[in-house]
């Protein structure tokens, strides 16, 4: 028996390529094909076809213990074996037995589709060992002063199948900007983990931090200091909510991103379409891409679904991300450079575990579009505890750098209050805030630039006691909107300026939705919404403007 075993084994891997082609299921987002791998096989290669220019299908790899790689889209053959494999997969011991080719329907236009694969199963290896490849563990930090820290949450290297950056080149470009951290975020692959103890001990001004885009076809979102695979497949096999436990029991944080980009198929299952759990969702991503690229179209409609949520009791942090996919490089109108957005974190230290716990608590500022952007700092006269204020009254206070010439205001529940000239270089405006009787208010401090916000801090809540934390408190009164400030940049093409009008009017129709649900919800409060701005104006308490050396 155990000879004809070895005998039919034998055969298997010298036979040639198996050759596995079917028609797509019609039915569900995903789908498996099963194939035998014999004893003997030191390497294996996946090669895949769509057969069809119309269809994208997303491609990743099992073993009978579980996950081995995801490249999406991309059209490369997958090769694994113990000591090297392709990007976007992981190199480890190939175990005998059932594994399986996933593939996920990521756009079908021609029906029936079809999909064709061959395994290539081998006795040689083929790749050259990747000694690089280390077991991941967090860096020491790397700097142990409290202060503001700069990074970039979103960022690809080529171990993502659509992106092209090594480490190398994303380090060398994120401390060109000044940054202190970067998140590399890839799609549905821990690939990245393996080379980032290596790439670290190159770079030791910068903090590399793990992490994955979770990427599904009704919305992406980054999970932050991820470390461990979790299936994609919300809805079939796993929701969102045990999907969110899985990336939380990893320690990691889980952030919306892009939640409107809503266009189509140029960027498939960006909007944020699943309902989100309570308590789930820990940051959004306010800004993708700087505010001079595609974030004036859709930074503001990200803002205003932060406020949706808010709006519900989550305590969400604001964060920023550039989704460079280059590391700065050939970037053509629609993508952003590593910085760009930039990210400001208050940590006690440079650590993974440090960022983490600061953005826990709301300890974030984002400058939309870059490291140049002006500086808000929030703070209260009542120390929080982590980011809600716990007393009757308090006053609040914005210290603005860098904004001389811009205006400055306080947002109290989603409603903008008005605009207070920035008259030096170091200024600082503050806000006295009552506690509801009720529930719990929010505040937040914009710096606006033309017409336009470009820097926003996270809230600091106001509560009376511990028990009110959220719930929401009431809505301010209103009185009517300013103008919207809306304008293209001169000198785009025609073309381009096509696609940016597709894209906003899609964002509109988004915001509208979004304001339609918030109208409803304070229907009675006095707030009166507009077409033209997602978050109203309201008549605020007067706002104190000093300097700051310069007692109240």
């Amino acid at each position: 028996m155990l000879l004809a075993c070895l005998l039919a084994c034998t055969s298997a891997l010298a036979a040639g390529p198996l050759v596995l082609e079917g028609e797509v299921p019609a039915e569900g987002g995903f789908f498996d094909i099963p194939f035998e791998v014999p004893p003997g096989t030191v390497e294996l290669e996946v090669r895949h076809d769509d057969l069809a220019s119309e269809n994208i299908l997303d491609w990743g790899l099992e073993d009978p213990e579980g996950f081995r790689g995801y490249g999406g889209g991309n059209e490369e053959p997958a090769v694994v074996s113990e000591r090297a494999a392709s990007r976007s997969y992981l190199a480890g011991p190939l175990r005998p037995g059932t594994w399986k080719v996933t593939v996920g329907k990521a756009k079908i236009r021609k029906t029936p589709a079809r999909y064709r694969i061959e395994v290539h199963l081998r006795t040689a290896v083929t790749l050259a060992p990747q000694p690089e490849r280390q077991p991941y563990h967090p860096a020491d930090a790397l700097s142990s002063q409290p202060r503001w820290y700069a990074g970039d949450f979103h960022v690809h290297s080529r171990e993502s199948g659509d992106a092209k950056a090594s480490l190398d080149e994303i380090a060398r470009y994120a401390r060109e900007q000044g940054l202190d951290f970067a998140v590399l975020t890839e799609h549905n692959t821990t690939s990245t983990l393996d080379f980032l103890v290596e790439a670290q001990s190159r770079h030791p001004q910068l903090l590399l931090v793990p992490g994955i885009e979770y990427t599904t076809y009704a919305g992406h979102a980054n999970a932050i200091g991820a470390t461990g695979y979790v299936p994609p497949r919300v809805n079939e096999g796993i929701t969102l909510q045990e999907a969110i436990d899985a990336f939380h029991r990893q320690g990691a944080l889980f952030s919306i991103n892009h939640p409107t980009y809503d266009v189509g198929d140029l960027c498939i299952g960006c909007a944020w379409q699943h309902t989100v759990p309570p308590g789930g969702v820990d940051a959004i991503e306010v800004a993708n891409g700087g505010w001079e690229k595609l974030g004036r179209f859709f930074s503001e409609g990200a803002l205003g679904y932060w406020d949706w949520l808010l709006a519900q009791g989550h305590h969400t942090a604001a964060l920023g991300g550039s989704d460079d996919h280059r590391a700065g490089v050939d970037l053509d109108f629609t993508q952003s450079a590593i910085g760009h957005p930039t990210t400001l974190v208050y940590a006690r230290e440079l650590s993974v575990a440090a960022l983490l716990e600061s953005i826990r608590h709301g300890r974030t500022v984002v400058k939309l579009q870059g490291p140049e952007d002006p500086m808000v700092n929030l703070t209260s006269s009542v120390a929080p505890t982590g980011d809600t204020v716990l007393a009757p009254s308090a006053r609040l206070s914005a210290r603005v750098t860098g904004a001389k010439g811009h205006q400055v205001r306080f947002v109290h529940n989603s409603v903008r209050l008005p605009l207070v000239e920035v008259s030096s270089e170091d200024f600082v405006v503050e806000q006295d805030v009552t506690a509801p009787e009720q529930g719990e208010d929010r505040f937040r401090v914009e710096v606006w630039i033309n017409g336009h916000p470009r820097t926003v801090t996270s809230h600091l809540w106001v509560a009376r006691t511990a028990g009110m934390r959220g719930i929401p408190g009431p809505v301010p009164q209103v009185m009517e909107p300013e103008a919207c400030g809306c304008g293209s940049a001169p000198g785009w093409s025609s073309g381009v300026l096509a696609l940016a009008v597709l894209a906003l009017g899609r964002k509109r129709r988004k915001l509208m939705r979004m304001q339609n649900m918030l109208g409803k919800a304070a229907t009675g409060s006095g707030l009166v919404l507009s077409p033209t701005d997602s978050r109203p104006e309201i008549t605020p308490p007067a706002a104190h403007a000093r300097a700051p050396n310069r007692a109240v």
